[in-house]
């Protein structure tokens, strides 16, 4: 799935997340990338590690798969997105989401790449990030989504 932001939501975002430096890096390719969320993680990630070698899996998607498996059953990790989107105005609670983010997995994620991935589950809905990227029903979108 190619979740993208639009330009409302990366101006919010930005505004949102002025004061957390790392998300700065990661609104800017977002930016460059118009809101495409999938291109933007992998120029953070070529920049920061090299360009990987996955035998046509992209980086991306990989990554997603890791992280489903570590943060999907998390509790703590639940209850941070949660408390986030019942306040989406708390700049506090989203930059503790994606510290939390990188605290939880064993991916070593920097900052900037770690808020890309937290746009990104927030942008589709934790429990659909959950269910899509299982891998179980050939990576389709249930009705209606």
């Amino acid at each position: 799935m190619n979740a993208q932001l639009t330009l409302d939501e990366i101006k919010s975002v930005r505004e949102l997340l002025k004061e957390y430096q790392p998300a700065n890096k990661a609104i800017d390719a977002v930016e460059r990338h118009n809101g495409n969320l999938d291109r933007s993680f992998e120029e953070l990630w070529i920049e920061k590690n090299g360009n990987p070698t996955m035998g046509g899996k992209k980086i991306w998607q990989t990554t997603l798969d890791v992280l489903r498996d570590e943060l999907c059953g998390n509790e703590g990790f639940r209850a941070r997105l949660s408390d986030y989107t019942k306040s989406p105005e708390n700049a506090v609670l989203l930059t503790a989401a994606i510290t939390s983010l990188m605290a939880l997995t064993a991916i070593p994620l920097d900052p900037s790449i770690a808020t890309i991935v937290i746009l990104y589950i927030l942008k589709i809905g934790l429990n659909v990030y959950c269910k899509y990227t299982d891998g179980g029903d050939g990576g389709t979108l249930p009705p209606g989504k």
